[in-house]
């Protein structure tokens, strides 16, 4: 590797907590299922004094979609960087520890923001949909303080969640990252996050995206919101003529992936799912670590589905660290 990360990810610093639900706890909360829901800190509270006595799931951990993908690849044996924003609480020393274990160099030794770390509040559902009630506290402050500039232009890619859309502020800073990543030759990767995120704020995430994007990454959903077509099969014929390459995820109907030349169906993995939160971000990640060792996107794309298959097996967005090794292994062969 000619520079010294794989990838440089910006997205928001969100401690996780999941807990498990019945669709009848969302509709008396309610909840809209299988989206991701912005709330003020009064409404969460409330969410999670009204559900308090829930089965958790998994442990505390820190989260977000892009920190959950630079996770994984950091995992797989990859270089990364974060950029976030996280307060002068317990949740933000915790998120930057957190990030420190799974060896992922950070910007928040420059200091931490006056104020309340993010938090998600993530309900799994009896048929495994993962539905999510963020408070994101001072993420939503990311500003060019948080860019390391030169971990940046040091990076093969650049990075950038969709749900940073909706802070001003964030919108702001991811400008800043992407120019100056394409001044440094740094691929632009992006995921576009949840379908609701695409329905509700197309233009200015079409704006912070920018023209450009090497590698874009979505679902079935996502693609059809983002292009305008009736069917998945309309969207993959515009994106190609609107990115670079890019990798399309469709649950039990596995994945389409977009080299820049040619299209390749990756199939999914037979497994019985308990829980979708984290499938798509190991997806990006796994991809992601694949591509920078040089292998191909359909290889990649049939390693991302076998990490991904193994995630949605398990509650947590993450797999236990004794499981990338078999993978890897896998790939190798």
């Amino acid at each position: 590797m000619s520079k010294k990360y794989h990838l440089y990810a910006l997205g928001n610093a969100l401690v996780d907590t999941e807990i498990e639900v019945s669709d009848a706890d969302l509709a008396r909360h309610g909840i809209a299922k299988g989206l991701m829901t912005l709330v003020d800190a009064q409404r969460q509270a409330e969410l999670s004094a009204g559900l308090s006595d829930h089965l958790t799931l998994s442990r505390r951990a820190c989260g977000g979609s892009a920190a959950n993908s630079a996770i994984a690849l950091a995992e797989f044996g990859g270089k990364a960087f974060f950029s976030c924003n996280v307060g002068d609480d317990d949740n933000g020393q915790f998120y930057l520890d957190d990030l420190a274990a799974s060896h992922i160099d950070h910007c928040g030794d420059s200091g931490r923001d006056t104020g309340t770390t993010g938090r998600c509040l993530v309900m799994i559902t009896p048929d495994a949909e993962r539905t999510m009630n963020s408070y994101l506290g001072v993420s939503d402050q990311l500003d060019a303080s948080n860019i390391d500039l030169a971990a940046l232009a040091d990076s093969e890619y650049l990075y950038i969640e969709g749900y940073l859309v909706t802070s001003e502020q964030s919108r702001a800073a991811v400008a800043i990252a992407r120019d100056h990543a394409r001044a440094n030759g740094v691929k632009i990767a992006a995921s576009l996050s949840d379908p609701g995120i695409v329905a509700g704020f197309g233009e200015p995430l079409r704006e912070m995206l920018g023209s450009q994007i090497d590698l874009l990454f979505c679902n079935a959903d996502e693609a059809i919101n983002w292009t305008g077509a009736a069917d998945l099969a309309g969207a993959l014929d515009q994106l190609e003529q609107q990115v670079g390459s890019f990798a399309v995820t469709d649950g039990s109907r596995g994945a389409t992936v977009y080299d820049g030349f040619n299209r390749h169906h990756c199939a999914a993995q037979a497994v019985t799912a308990i829980d979708t939160n984290g499938a798509g971000d190991m997806f990006a990640g796994a991809y992601l670590f694949a591509l920078c060792s040089g292998y191909s996107a359909a290889r990649a794309g049939r390693f991302a589905n076998v990490a991904a298959s193994c995630v949605v097996s398990q509650y947590g967005p993450r797999l236990h660290r004794a499981e990338y090794q078999p993978l890897l292994e896998a790939l190798a062969e």
